[in-house]
């Protein structure tokens, strides 16, 4: 996998290019700034960007603005950002596509290695992987009922958003691998999502539930 680093601190950068290249990964480019990091990616075409919210000159958004420029112009863009903060309108609007290879984590999850590698291996193959404290915090500021989910369907749902398998949700749950198939297949039908090869029907699910 190659992959693409964004991130103004210098001993974060270098261990994290330590960390993925230890994993089996190619590190295309290692940059500091959200000018930097589009350049990169135009040269590059990585698999994968993990890019860091807060960058150089404002230290404010430049990253996750810059992230939601690219995924804009390039819906094929898989980005990671990491974060010591919850931006929460940034957050939404780079999954408003709904197509997936995208993810928001804090920082303090590098702290788990294996999370953390999986979360980008999920990302680069298209899926998503949102940091529960983000979810949480979406639900929040957006969450409105949809009374045509059952509250078992809203765990569920919750689950999905942050990147989870059917799997990995029935073990959270307690539940069967049968059961957690057959409520995701209810959220699809009663949110109107159709089987389409270009669309990312998870992700939108979850985007339907946070943007009642």
């Amino acid at each position: 996998m190659r992959v693409l680093v964004v991130e103004d601190s210098v001993l974060l950068r270098a261990g994290l290019g330590r960390l993925l290249e230890d994993e089996g990964m190619t590190m295309v480019a290692e940059v500091g700034d959200a000018s930097s990091f589009l350049s990169a990616w135009e040269a590059h075409r990585p698999d994968l960007s993990i890019v860091d919210v807060r960058m150089p000159p404002t230290h404010t958004d430049e990253g996750i603005r810059a992230s939601v420029e690219l995924r804009s112009a390039h819906r094929d863009a898989k980005i990671l950002v990491l974060s010591q903060y919850v931006e929460v309108s940034y957050a939404s609007e780079l999954l408003a596509d709904g197509s997936g290879g995208v993810g928001y984590l804090l920082k303090e999850r590098i702290a788990d290695v294996g999370e953390f590698v999986d979360a980008v291996h999920r990302v680069a193959g298209g899926g998503t992987a949102l940091d529960p404290e983000v979810v949480q915090a979406l639900f929040a500021r957006n969450r409105d009922p949809i009374d045509a989910l059952t509250v078992r369907e809203g765990e569920v749902l919750e689950r999905m958003a942050q990147g989870l398998t059917n799997t990995a949700i029935a073990e959270t749950l307690g539940v069967g691998l049968g059961a957690v198939e057959k409520h995701t297949s209810s959220i699809f039908v009663k949110l109107g999502l159709e089987p389409s090869p270009s669309d990312h029907r998870r992700v939108l699910a979850v985007l339907r539930f946070l943007d009642r």
